[in-house]
């Protein structure tokens, strides 16, 4: 196990820390953890493990005497790199001590002595900010070795680690997306001397997995761990002894090859990335057009029990219930699955994937004989498709086409058999919307669709995508603000809004430009001082007459795997092992518990859930996300956000959106159609908004279609706060790019970004990478604006003030600082 002081936080220059988010040294030293939320961490990640294969070798009998091969024994990766894992956890367990500790199997002495030491010898290099190493070298070991540590043990246990991070993409080379040749010698080496051999996959991402092909039989069992978090060692060895089972079913497709994947032809380049794939992304392109290319589909994975689902269907205009008895039909170990509903919907004029999972449940943990029935209800209308092109006579509308819709229930997408028939006898228009972040026509492209070949099967056809139409100055223009004239300052307190002796109009309009500027944004660097040590920024309470008014200061930290603070604090499983366990009950229970931690901990916004799809396995941040589908992807971070938020502090989720890769990621531009948005990545942030109704959400550092995240009015306000009513406050990722409205000349930076309802720029200072210094020029630019006809509106900033405002309000964790600052001022006053 690895303990705090084997665990030296980095030292990082202060230029450094702030560009790159980098944890500060340790100002805060007690390591006590919840045992709650350890077990919780624990039980999650056990939860979260895939088991790909096994011959019955899984789970290990009391008393094995099992052989552990490779360094990541000892090495173990907790979790990936950068702001979503750069944690100071009081303890961090591997998988050999976690073995030992267990006390249920018996670990061959002499191998881990071997492997420790030469770990000892050869301690890893961490790497440095985006520079960290993706894999560890191997021991190099003799065949000998091996064939006497065969002599004295019954099993071996391989484990493959890896990790990728932030600003770091997984490569096609070897440790990386592919094994290395000494990976290969060693994998050679004991499945030639041992009749059984577990592979563990100690990774956050999905990896090339087709060797397993070439070795067949001679390994007994694969476990894909992911990354997780302190206790996932533990969780681990739990797992292989039996003391919890394998919980958890592929987020993500696992294509026999990186080339197989839709989006390969397409992810990488630096300026941007044409989004070809359009809708088929992971199971979606397979499942229609290339089954064979697959080696493990979406939602597999296997019990140490055998698990049988009974489903039965009913039938309305409105909805689709699925009804399932799930038996645990074996006699030795207890199970849990996951029942998966998907649809099939007809062609018709848009083009639709042969599968869409539409909805799912997980069962209880079961013993053997024994049953549980779980219900899964499907709207109807969710069914629908975006057409973006008018094909069906309604553009930029949800639409039901007429036809018949199967359904399909099983436990992965592959396996899943049909159950029933929705006929749609005519086609209607299911949500009349409006184009948003369609593609410029200097950047029109064409998207993969679904054409038949003479004998009805499905080929891969191409479409020119659609491109925008509508204009964005003219709605802007309509756009009515509501403005308060400004007062002066009127003695009225923020706790006087929250008594409720004074109205929020009536606060807002005391306050001066340079507030209602402050308002906007952080207080310029990570670190403040204004916030607990560590914090990642603070906002809303940054200057003294806005504090001496009851405002207060808004700590945010770091992020889906812990709390990033000068202090310890619990790791957390990586974002994919939670999403791998598709039990959001349990995921719930977790955040919620990490949420009585950062209250605890002093800080008021978790800069969590990641929530980008995967579309592309070498996403460096893929760890932190949560699967290539988004209603997955929607629910887990629903749980997640729900959770956190139950302890009356504020989650947020992020990158919104289409933050795809991490290559050039400030510069890069996402070309995307608006169905694939609509359907794809923004269907996520859609349903966790309506099921939990996040308080704070975070855009994205790339462009959308030419138009940077942080400065889209068309995602942040018509999409975000018109259509799927957001209420919350809109915070920017850390830094943004300097640019100019196309629409309103005098409208630039900050003020670009308050129009588009982007409200708060964090950290909040502008960074000049040249001179290493805050640019204040570039801060003033929003003031400049407001001074002038053609610039920014009093009533933009009121508006932000407003939401910003309304969070501090509405967030229990900070009644008692609006309190007591609000008195602090009266008496000041």
């Amino acid at each position: 196990m690895n303990t705090p002081s084997d665990t030296p936080t980095p030292e990082l220059s202060a230029g450094e820390q702030e560009l790159a988010q980098a944890s500060t040294s340790l100002v805060d030293t007690d390591t006590w953890v919840d045992p709650e939320l350890a077990a919780l961490c624990r039980g999650s990640a056990a939860d979260g493990t895939v088991l790909l294969s096994n011959d019955g070798t899984l789970p290990l009998a009391a008393r094995t005497r099992v052989a552990l091969f490779s360094r990541v024994q000892v090495d173990y990766f907790t979790v990936g790199y950068g702001s979503g894992g750069d944690v100071n956890a009081p303890y961090s367990w591997n998988l050999l001590d976690a073995l030992r500790d267990g006390g249920r199997v018996d670990v061959d002495a002499e191998l881990a002595d071997l492997y420790t030491q030469w770990s000892k010898d050869h301690q890893p290099d961490e790497g440095t900010w985006g520079n960290w190493p993706r894999y560890f070298d191997e021991m190099p070991l003799e065949r000998e070795t091996v064939r006497a540590a065969a002599s004295r043990t019954d099993v071996a246990v391989v484990i493959i680690g890896r990790a990728a991070g932030e600003a770091r993409e997984n490569t096609l080379e070897p440790g990386s997306y592919y094994l290395t040749d000494d990976e290969r010698t060693l994998l050679d080496s004991v499945t030639g001397e041992f009749e059984r051999t577990v592979v563990i996959l100690d990774c956050g991402n999905v990896i090339d997995l087709a060797w397993l092909e070439g070795y067949g039989e001679k390994i007994s069992s694969v476990l894909y761990a992911w990354q997780g978090g302190m206790e996932g060692a533990r969780a681990v060895a739990d797992v292989l002894t039996g003391a919890q089972v394998p919980g958890g079913r592929l987020t993500d497709t696992i294509a026999r090859h990186y080339e197989d994947y839709p989006s390969a032809p397409n992810f990488g380049g630096l300026e941007h990335n044409v989004y070809a794939e359009d809708i088929y992304v992971g199971y979606r392109y397979f499942e229609t057009f290339a089954p064979e290319k697959v080696l493990f589909p979406f939602g597999f994975g296997l019990s140490y029990t055998t698990l049988e689902v009974a489903p039965t269907v009913e039938t309305t205009d409105a909805d689709v219930t699925v009804t399932a008895t799930v038996t645990n039909t074996g006699s030795d170990h207890p199970g849990a699955e996951v029942v998966q509903v998907y649809v099939q919907a007809p062609d018709g004029l848009l083009g639709k994937p042969a599968r869409s999972l539409v909805g799912f449940t997980k069962s209880s943990r079961l013993a053997p004989g024994e049953s549980e029935t779980v219900t899964v209800t499907v709207p109807v209308d969710s069914l629908a498709s975006y057409d973006d092109a008018g094909v069906t006579g309604h553009r930029s509308a949800y639409v039901l086409e007429a036809g018949e819709y199967t359904v399909y229930v099983g436990t992965d997408v592959r396996t899943a058999a049909a159950v029933a028939t929705v006929t749609v006898d005519a086609t209607r228009v299911v949500q009349q919307l409006a184009e948003a972040n369609a593609p410029e026509a200097e950047h029109a492209f064409q998207r993969m669709t679904v054409g038949r070949d003479a004998d009805g099967q499905a080929v891969v056809a191409w479409q020119d995508v659609p491109t925008r139409q509508a204009s964005r100055k003219d709605r802007i223009e309509a756009r009515e603000l509501h403005t308060v004239e400004q007062t002066g300052d009127q003695g009225i307190t923020l706790a006087d809004v929250a008594a409720g002796t004074a109205t929020l109009d009536a606060f807002v309009a005391q306050l001066s430009d340079d507030e209602l500027e402050a308002l906007t944004r952080g207080d310029r660097v990570m670190g403040s001082e204004l916030g607990v040590p560590g914090n990642a920024g603070v906002f809303a309470g940054i200057s003294e007459s806005l504090r001496a008014k009851g405002v207060p200061p808004v700590t945010t930290t770091d992020g889906p795997s812990g709390i990033r603070l000068s202090a310890y604090a619990s790791l957390l499983p990586c974002g994919a092992a939670l999403a791998a366990t598709w039990n959001t009950p349990l995921v719930r229970r977790l955040a919620a518990s990490h949420g009585q931690e950062m209250v605890r901990k002093g800080t008021h916004v978790l800069l969590s859930p990641g929530m980008n799809i995967h579309r592309d396995p070498l996403c460096g941040r893929n760890f932190e996300y949560f699967s290539e589908d988004p209603l997955v992807t929607g629910l887990v971070a629903a749980a997640v956000i729900g959770g956190v938020q139950e302890a009356g502090v504020a989650a947020c989720p992020k990158h919104f959106a289409a933050n795809n890769q991490e290559t050039n990621r400030n510069l890069n531009d996402s070309r995307v159609s608006e169905r694939a948005l609509r359907e794809i990545y923004l269907r996520g942030f859609q349903i966790a908004i309506a099921e939990s109704a996040p308080r704070t959400i975070m855009t994205s550092y790339n462009k959308i279609n030419g138009v940077w995240s942080h400065y889209n009015d068309e995602l942040c306000t018509q999409v975000l706060r018109d259509e799927w009513g957001f209420e919350g406050t809109v915070v920017t990722d850390w830094w943004m790019q300097h640019a100019t409205d196309p629409d309103f000349p005098a409208v630039t930076d900050d003020a670009y970004r308050v129009r588009a309802q982007v409200d708060v720029f964090m950290p909040g200072g502008w960074f000049d990478h040249v001179s290493g210094e805050f640019d204040q020029v570039a801060q003033a630019s929003l003031l400049d604006s407001l001074a002038r006809p053609d610039g920014i509106a009093l009533g933009e900033l009121q508006r932000t003030a407003r939401t910003v405002l309304n969070l501090t309000l509405g967030l229990p964790v900070l009644r008692e600082r609006v309190e007591s600052l609000s008195a602090a001022g009266r008496q000041d006053a």
